[in-house]
């Protein structure tokens, strides 16, 4: 079976996003950057919401071709148009690229991807995330925390029926003061 991940940057009071879907205070390190393209290298299928998915995919397809991209970025560009991705949207009809849209229930979805042989799942977008969470899919957690307070947003968490147990499996410090800690759900 498939392990699915969710990771995100938050804040430190638990936001991924701040008003106005605000990312600006989420700026990484270059050594935070190369560990998200890690990441993105080493995922079999990324599973995408749509609000994150316009975001992602109004940039990174041609990023590696604009003037003054960096290594890392062109590096990251090839690595996120080279993973299969699923996009789950009631409201898009095409996407575009190394995807396919998922129109129905995502739940049903994700518990089908995850019975299938292949690499690791990554999940990416907060909803999408969170009723993964509430159905029990999600294996692991990876926050990675900036120093910030933004008040408002976007949250990395919403409202769960149960609790989850999780253990800690890493710690990381990166530049800045950021911190990544990955839990895995207990069985």
């Amino acid at each position: 079976m498939r392990r699915l991940t969710f990771g995100m940057n938050v804040s430190l009071d638990g936001y991924v996003a701040a008003p106005g879907d605000d990312l600006g205070w989420g700026v990484p390190s270059d050594e935070l950057f190369q560990w998200w393209s890690d990441r993105v290298g080493s995922t079999g299928l990324a599973l995408y919401g749509r609000k994150v998915w316009e975001a992602m995919s109004a940039h990174w397809p041609t990023a590696d071709q604009q003037p003054g991209a960096t290594p890392a970025q062109i590096e990251y560009a090839h690595r996120w148009r080279a993973v299969a991705k699923v996009v789950f949207s009631s409201t898009m009809s095409t996407v575009e690229g190394n995807a396919r849209l998922v129109t129905g229930d995502a739940v049903t979805e994700i518990t089908r991807l995850k019975a299938e042989d292949g690499g690791p799942l990554d999940v990416v977008g907060a909803t999408l995330a969170a009723t993964a969470v509430r159905a029990g899919l999600v294996d692991e957690y990876a926050l990675v925390t900036h120093p910030v307070l933004v008040g408002s947003g976007t949250p990395f968490f919403t409202a769960l029926d149960d609790w989850v147990s999780l253990d800690l499996v890493e710690t990381r410090t990166f530049p800045g003061g950021v911190l990544l800690t990955r839990y895995e759900t207990r069985p």
